[in-house]
């Protein structure tokens, strides 16, 4: 957001309540959207961003709620320790639950929230202690500094402080290094997973987060409604909050307020004019709430903040050129993991199996890599490639076999181990963060060489760290070449420019043994010269890289060694120069090639590969599909 509209909407939030002209009813309105915008906030980061969807935000507002009315009437504690209480509180139920529920995917998470929502909804009802459904009243008003927050002009300040907070702390942590593994766990957790993030680990604390929010809402609603009793509490509103953050633009911190003051506006405004139209007091707003919903999401998917954005972009003469931005401050070099002697073994796969039921997909592939080596893994469409790098990197368990790294087993972790290991990886298919920038997209893979928490993300205690992790993607984002897009969205670069991202990406994890699964796929001549240069120095440098690639010419002219496969199988390995004259290979690329037949070579390509009686084949024809 533009600091100027920051500071005004800030400014316009101080001088309301003590303008002569600003109704009551204004500042009541208002201190119940901020109540709101709390709740929605976490949703944000819950459902928007991490793409958790949760109809159970009103059950924590209850908790809160609840658990500082107990506290103060039937212990009078003071309501700031009630606070700290109904946070811990809080975050106990919020931990179990999380734990539980968010185990669950698809729509059976949606589905878990409910039950739960409604299982403290009902609990709050029913026990005799907490009132049951007349609840608890006679709660004491805040004070601070001996001045009581009773008066809604009063207490106005508190909501909205603590609502700007929340923001602030928030979009901190969306810009951290736990933010950003937060950003990938609604359409990259398997990519997350194979950068060391921990993504269970961060969907509970997401979750969490959320639900502190929401008791932090229900503790001061508490306070200022001098009274609480379950209705509020109930799946209705927690259907409610999670339709403001849909309308403000669930995946923006601005969303949240603007999603609740529209909802909030609007069903007040509802209740006073329908009744009119219709000539009784009938529930109408759930009907035109419904309409509503509906056409935000024909036509405004993305909410009504980004289009409020978008506008005052327009007003303001537009948003600046990413090209022109300068790159992140020099920071201190990120450690680096020592490199193991050249020559040494640092991959070797013994007899890997993989069957998928009757179906065996990869058939006792043995192989080794040593240090400073570059090898091609080839063959046709299906071959089981990708399957194996797949067994390697810990995303599928082999049947048998084993997989050893230097002095470790891989076969026997799971993918984010094995990156702590030293193993970087790209992926068949672009596996990217589209919204996030180009710089953040390869910060993301350095996650694991620093540490940073959620708490100092949160406070921007975390700045030194974050400098160092940004230095380090923009210097390998300007090792492959894209450095005049550091602040570009990644979803906005061309195919191949994306490929060459993932490189940068992995890169970033400072790997000592590199998998690129068809990282020329997508580029241009020139383009994938420059890729050759940079994995030979990479190579220069002490780096293993294992590669997939079905460019012929790309594969002969940079790799030491090839392993070829088909149906599963391994059929040939050798240099490049053996790999091409080997009649099982041609076999599974041509279908076998008569003796006789001269073959010549394609016009302009380049390094044919003999063929035994005379006959040529270029190197492309030895191009295949994706693998399987």
């Amino acid at each position: 957001m533009n600091r100027i509209l920051l500071y005004v909407v800030i400014a316009l939030i101080a001088l309301l309540p003590v303008l002569p002209v600003t109704p009551a009813f204004w500042i009541t309105h208002l201190n119940y959207v901020g109540l709101a915008s709390l709740v929605v906030l976490g949703l944000v980061l819950l459902t928007g961003v991490s793409g958790l969807t949760s109809f159970g935000q009103a059950a924590f507002v209850g908790i809160g709620a609840y658990a500082t009315a107990w506290f103060t009437t039937q212990m009078a504690w003071s309501p700031w320790l009630a606070l700290v209480i109904a946070l811990a509180i809080t975050f106990v139920a919020a931990y179990v639950l999380g734990s539980i529920s968010l185990r669950l995917s698809g729509h059976y998470l949606p589905l878990g929230t409910i039950a739960w929502g409604l299982s403290l909804y009902y609990l709050f009802g029913n026990l005799s202690f907490l009132g049951q459904h007349d609840g608890i009243s006679g709660i004491q008003p805040l004070e601070i500094f001996g001045v009581s927050l009773a008066d809604s002009r009063h207490i106005y300040y508190l909501i909205w402080a603590c609502v700007l907070l929340a923001m602030w702390g928030s979009r901190n942590l969306l810009d951290s290094r736990p933010g950003r593994a937060i950003r990938a766990l609604k359409s990259g957790q398997g990519m997350a997973e194979s950068f060391g993030i921990d993504t269970a680990r961060y969907k509970t604390i997401v979750f969490v987060y959320a639900a502190l929010l929401a008791c932090l809402s229900g503790w001061i609603y508490a306070h200022m409604q001098r009274a609480v009793s379950p209705s509020p509490f109930g799946l209705n509103y927690g259907i409610e909050y999670l339709f403001m953050a849909v309308v403000g633009g669930a995946s923006s911190v601005w969303g949240a307020v603007v999603g609740a003051g529209l909802i909030l506006t609007l069903k007040d405004q509802l209740q006073n004019i329908l009744p009119v139209i219709f000539g009784h007091n009938s529930n109408f707003e759930l009907i035109v709430f419904g309409v509503l919903m509906v056409l935000v999401l024909q036509y405004a998917r993305g909410g009504v903040w980004p289009i409020l954005a978008h506008w005052w972009e327009v007003l303001t003469g537009g948003a600046s050129d990413t090209r022109r931005k300068a790159p992140p401050a020099d920071a201190p070099a990120l450690a680096q993991r020592p490199r193991p002697t050249s020559g040494a073994v640092v991959l070797q796969v013994e007899a890997i199996r993989k069957e998928f039921g009757g179906l065996v997909a990869v058939n006792d592939i043995s192989f080794t890599l040593k240090a400073g080596e570059i090898m091609g893994l080839i063959g046709p469409n299906g071959a089981g490639k990708s399957t194996t790098f797949n067994l390697i990197t810990g995303v599928l368990k082999a049947t048998s076999g084993r997989v050893r790294f230097l002095n470790d087993r891989l076969d026997t972790l799971p993918a984010r181990e094995i990156s702590r290991l030293g193993v970087g990886r790209s992926f068949q298919h672009v596996q990217l963060l589209p919204d996030m920038t180009v710089l953040e997209n390869v910060a993301l893979g350095a996650h694991l060489r620093r540490n940073v928490g959620v708490v100092a993300a949160a406070l921007h205690a975390d700045r030194s760290i974050e400098a160092e992790l940004l230095h380090e993607a923009a210097i390998q984002l300007e090792r492959v070449g894209l450095g005049d897009y550091l602040y570009e969205q990644a979803g906005n670069l061309a195919l191949g420019q994306q490929r060459i991202l993932e490189i940068a990406r992995a890169l970033a994890a400072d790997p000592v043994l590199l998998l690129l699964d068809e990282p020329a796929a997508g580029l241009r001549y020139k383009e994938k010269q420059e890729l050759a240069a940079v994995l030979d120095q990479l190579r220069k440098e002490g780096m293993s890289i294992l590669l997939v690639e079905h460019d012929m010419d790309f594969v002969m002219n940079l790799t030491d060694h090839i392993v070829v496969m088909d149906f599963g199988t391994k059929i040939a390995e050798g240099t490049p120069e053996e790999i091409q004259t080997n009649p099982a290979v041609l076999e599974a690329y041509l279908g076998g090639i008569d003796d006789d037949l001269e073959i010549t070579p394609e016009a302009g390509s380049a390094d044919p590969a003999l063929v035994p009686g005379g006959a040529s084949v270029p190197a492309g024809a030895m191009a295949g599909g994706s693998s399987k």
